[in-house]
């Protein structure tokens, strides 16, 4: 998630935690603190962009770690603030904040690495996006009105706004395999052998949803608003590059990928150059992970390292299409994408 509502999540958690035990100042200041911690994993260069991505919510993210950090920084702010007598509950409240960290990020698609070190496998129950104003918006009045009112009624709505945030965290999963339901019962009307289905909400909401399906040649993408009136999903179908994922699949970079994304990624050539996309960022064509591998005698020799070229769809048209398919209207997206500034 984003860091804004990390910091939220973690003041709210800290809050609720140490009551009135310590001041209200100090428990939101250090789970906002703690809350951020996990992320600077991001300022971490692993060698290249591909790398950078599959490494981030690594072993900052692995609860194993995050439970031997908690009493470290318990004790460090317990000592601070002289309040030796509540490290117990510092460790408590701190602990909760860092974990609550990574479950948060593992409801959104990315994959977050929860149970290193013992495996890597990148958790993604992809129910929410990465911004979304419905899940952090009661934090933010909760803990605000928890610093402002410094009584009991601020702890109230603390709880509260902790108690609506979760509460859409299990509206959005409820809703995403309502959506799964009616995405494989079209693929099978359609005749469709999916190895794969992605459901994942489109930005900013959990009304309307993205659908990915994955066949060992293609990929097909859809979406499904919760305010259609009939269950029914137009499919776009695009090549996925089989004949290249047979050819490149076991090199580094392709392979890494295809694991991080659970398969659902594709291959692209242009100008003699290789291209690996992720899915499951983005929408057709604009992608938020697409990485440049380079030519083959590039890659043969080791003389090009992956660069991030990925694309962006132009605001002013996606926005007004979001709300329009949003609402139910079933409207084929008009994008137009740009890359280094220019669109096309």
């Amino acid at each position: 998630m984003d860091s804004l509502t990390q910091i939220a999540l973690g003041s709210a958690v800290g809050v609720a935690v140490m009551g009135r035990r310590t001041a209200v100042w100090k428990a939101a200041l250090w789970g906002a603190v703690a809350g951020t911690l996990p992320d600077l994993d991001a300022f971490i260069d692993h060698g290249d962009p591909i790398l950078n991505m599959t490494r981030h919510r690594a072993e900052s993210h692995a609860l194993f770690f995050l439970t031997l950090a908690a009493p470290l920084l318990a004790w460090v702010v317990s000592r601070l603030h002289g309040e030796a007598a509540l490290f117990k509950r510092w460790t408590l409240a701190l602990w909760l904040v860092l974990i609550t960290h990574p479950l948060l990020d593992a409801m959104t698609v990315y994959g977050t690495q929860l149970l290193q070190p013992f495996t890597d496998h990148p958790y993604g129950v992809g129910s929410v996006f990465i911004i979304d104003p419905a899940y952090t918006v009661p934090l933010i009045v909760g803990v605000v009105a928890a610093l402002r009112l410094k009584n009991e009624r601020g702890q109230h709505w603390n709880a509260a706004g902790l108690a609506l945030s979760t509460l859409y965290l299990v509206w959005s999963y409820g809703a995403q395999q309502y959506v799964e339901r009616i995405a494989r019962a079209s693929l099978e009307q359609a005749g469709v052998e999916a190895q794969g289905l992605l459901v994942t909400p489109s930005p900013f909401n959990t009304v309307l949803w993205r659908l990915v399906a994955i066949t060992p040649t293609q990929y097909l993408e859809g979406h499904h608003s919760l305010l259609d009136e009939q269950p029914s999903i137009r499919w776009t179908a695009h090549d996925r590059g089989a004949d290249l994922i047979a050819a490149h699949g076991n090199e580094p970079g392709v392979a890494r990928m295809a694991t991080f994304t659970h398969g659902f990624y594709s291959l692209t050539e242009s100008d003699g150059r290789l291209f690996v996309t992720d899915l499951r960022m983005g929408q057709e064509p604009a992608y938020t992970f697409r990485f440049n591998l380079g030519s083959a005698a590039a890659r043969a020799n080791g003389g090009h390292a992956p660069t991030l070229e990925g694309l962006r769809p132009d605001v002013g048209i996606a926005l007004p299409w979001l709300w329009q398919r949003l609402l139910g209207n079933d409207i084929p997206p008009p994008w137009r994408v740009t890359q280094g500034g220019r669109a096309r």
